[in-house]
């Protein structure tokens, strides 16, 4: 039995599952050929998707959703909320002619069965899940039979409450929550990471409270309705704003860690979902609670994850099973397609080569194999840089269209991370914080002195782990810099065409794609 899921929205996405082999396929996001970031899917995805299949598949599966507003009414599949068997649609369509099976779930379980099938653990084993993102803010527990158990609902679309106070501090913003940019979030993160919590005044604790109220309906947070707020417009490199990004961040961390510590009280391990799973800083929180066996989070842990998550949910329908063998570079192949590169040399790939070209201050992009599924860069799609110097991170921000002192993050060796950063074992999805030990990391080293370190094994990613292994005996350190191989508000670049244009435009030193080495 075979499965082909769609999550239809933004962040769309296509995924295959071949269920006797409880394995994943394929899972293809529609951005991830220097498409604007979030796309829905096109011909193009869907076409690439069908390569996988000599013939028709067995199932067709499609994630729930729903239009915003007060009555989230449906515009695919069972739309957007509820966990039990109830909230799913199963039948049969006709498709090219042949009668196939057809499931469809909310999108609120997708998110819930891509965490639990990508987990590491047994199934039957009892996990609690936490899906915090744009609507959801909930807890559930997976029981051993595979029923979901709704715990509670701790707080009404978090991940745009978190958002909206950045949208509320920058002035070019003038939009509503509905129109919230994509990486107001992440912006937010790094604004926290300047600021002092102890720091904030009773107007800064007054909007909090507003912010957090859970009875009001997340289509208060207009700009309009905190026109009198002293935060209204303040500006987002303001201290006294980065205080409060400090203190909103915790007071909505600490919101969902009360409500666990009182109400999910068995040990469980606990699986994380949704858009808020990608900020670092509060997962490295609740895997340091002390209140779960251990924490799982899926590097598709936003809605890129949702078209896997459907088709689990299918192959659980269809076959009880519902664990999946994987590999985060289940994306789109490269596409090599062939053109006149005016002002390139081209060498055959000698990884101390490179190694010695990025020791000597050369930027470079480095493309391998498949693309990462998930919006993080993780050593196929990647820009790398030495990790040095704080002209390197300057240089490498402006490549990619950002602030000055923006974090960059390193991709660490995992044998050697806790040389350089206060962090034992693996971290391969880039989804955790950590503190940098190693005063030579200047480029890494946010204004906090935190990292959010990728580590890599040679089973992981083998010619990632051979470069740092070069570059380690070249400068001895096994860490480079490490961020997205993309052009601004695109997915990642997957085609020799764009990857040439985008090193000219952006001023790369050079590139690697496949087995060959391009030096300007």
């Amino acid at each position: 039995m075979k499965i082909l899921s769609f999550k239809s929205g933004h962040d769309g996405a296509v995924a295959g599952i071949d269920a006797p082999k409880e394995h994943l396929m394929f899972s293809y996001e529609a951005e991830k050929d220097s498409l604007p970031r979030n796309s829905p899917i096109d011909p193009n995805t869907l076409i690439d998707a069908g390569l996988w299949f000599n013939e028709l598949p067995d199932v067709l599966a499609l994630s729930g959703w729903s239009t915003r507003g007060e009555n989230h009414t449906a515009i695919s599949g069972a739309g957007s909320f509820g966990i039990d068997e109830s909230s799913a649609i199963v039948g049969t369509k006709n498709f090219f002619g042949k009668r196939l099976d057809y499931y469809s779930s909310s999108h609120e379980r997708s998110l819930i069965w891509a965490t639990y099938a990508m987990s590491p653990f047994e199934q039957g084993e009892p996990c609690y899940v936490l899906v915090w993102e744009d609507a959801l803010g909930d807890f559930y527990e997976i029981d051993r039979d595979l029923i979901i158990h709704h715990k509670g609902r701790v707080l009404a679309a978090p991940g745009r409450r978190f958002s909206f106070l950045y949208a509320l501090a920058d002035p070019a913003f003038s939009g509503t929550s509905e129109t919230l940019g994509k990486d107001f979030s992440s912006k937010l993160q790094s604004a926290s990471a300047h600021g002092d919590a102890r720091a904030i005044d009773g107007d800064a604790q007054g909007l909090i409270d507003a912010l957090l109220n859970n009875s009001a309906d997340s289509r208060f947070l207009h700009k309009d309705t905190f026109r009198g707020s002293p935060y209204h417009n303040v500006g987002v490199a303001s201290p006294r704003f980065q205080n409060l990004a400090a203190k909103y961040s915790d007071a909505v961390f600490s919101r969902f860690h009360d409500f666990a510590k009182t109400n999910l009280t068995k040990h469980y391990p606990l699986l994380i979902s949704g858009e808020c799973g990608l900020n670092y800083r509060w997962n490295t929180r609740w895997r340091d609670s002390g209140l779960f066996r251990d924490v799982f989070i899926p590097p598709c842990t936003n809605d890129s994850g949702c078209a896997i998550g459907t088709a689990v949910d299918a192959m659980r329908h269809f076959t009880g099973r519902a664990k999946l063998d994987w590999t985060v570079y289940a994306g789109q192949p490269f596409n090599d397609d062939r053109i006149d590169m005016e002002g390139v040399t081209s060498r055959e790939l000698n990884l101390s080569e490179v190694a010695a070209a990025l020791y000597d201050g050369m930027v470079i992009g480095w493309v391998m194999g498949n693309c990462e599924i998930g919006p993080r860069a993780l050593g196929n799609r990647s820009i790398l840089a030495a990790p040095f110097s704080t002209e390197t991170r300057d240089r490498v921000n402006k490549i990619k269209g950002r602030a000055g002192l923006a974090p960059v993050s390193p991709v660490c060796l995992e044998e050697d991370v806790s040389k350089h950063f206060d962090w034992s074992g693996p971290s391969p999805h880039m989804l955790h914080f950590q503190q940098v030990t190693d005063p030579r990391l200047k480029a890494v080293n946010h204004v906090d002195g935190s990292a959010r370190v990728q580590t890599v094994t040679k089973d992981q990613n083998a010619m990632l782990h051979d470069l740092l292994t070069e570059f380690k005996a070249t400068s001895g350190v096994g860490v480079l810099c490490n961020t997205s191989l993309n052009f601004k508000r695109s997915g990642f670049i997957n085609k020799t065409s764009d990857l040439y244009k985008f090193a000219r435009s952006v001023g790369l030193d050079g590139f690697v794609a496949g087995r060959s080495f391009y030096r300007f």
